[in-house]
Order: C-alpha cells, then structure tokens, then sequence
C-alpha cells in the first residue's frame, strides 16, 4: 500500500511540473478552453458549441476542436466527452471507436454511483 501511494504521489509531482511548463506556452484561449472542459462531469458530455459558448468566444467551435485535439492530458482533461451538437462523437486523437466506449465507461460508472 505504501508502495503504491509513493508512485501515485510521484506521478502527480511529475504531472504538476510538466503542468507548469506546458500551460506556461498556451495562449490564454487554450487555458480556458481545458478549464472549462475539466468541469464536465464524468458520464456527460457537452458539444463544441457549449465549450465555446463558456470561453466568452460562441463562434470559436473549430478551434475548440483543434485545441482539444492537441490536449496534452487526456487522462486529466477529459477531452472525449466533447461531442458534436448534433450527437455525433467527432474526433479524438486515439480514435472514435476508444472515444465511444470511454463514453460508455464513464456512462455506466455514473450509473453505477447513483
């Protein structure tokens, strides 16, 4: 158990460094756009239309997309729960076919916590 807390706690020094140099070269758009997607909650999911909505730029729905594409946290940012308006999944660097069923996944743990 101790072992296992040693390398969680190491992992997330590790994280948090990398964290400081990667945000330091984002624009300020970028930044917000991983915030707001970091509020989505685990088994929902929100369009690129709503994250730009909540960035203060309503039209900026292809370069959510883009910025998602390149999230350097996919395990931290959940960028897989950013779906298009109209259902469709759209894109995901490792793959529409992992996107769905991390969906799915997240969408039978929330299930399973109510």
């Amino acid at each position: 158990m101790v072992f296992v807390l040693w390398i969680y706690f190491e992992f997330c020094a590790l994280v948090f460094v990398i964290s400081i140099f990667v945000f330091n070269e984002m624009t300020p758009f970028a930044k917000k756009v991983y915030k707001v997607v970091s509020g989505i909650p685990i088994g929902q999911v929100r369009s690129y239309k709503w994250v730009a909505q909540k960035t203060g730029k309503p039209h900026a729905t292809r370069a959510v997309g883009q910025i998602l594409k390149h999230n350097p946290w996919p395990l931290i940012i959940p960028c897989h729960r950013v779906i298009c308006t109209d259902g469709k999944l759209g894109g995901y660097a490792s793959g529409r076919k992992k996107k769905k069923t991390l969906l799915d996944l997240e969408k039978q743990i929330r299930k399973d916590m109510v």
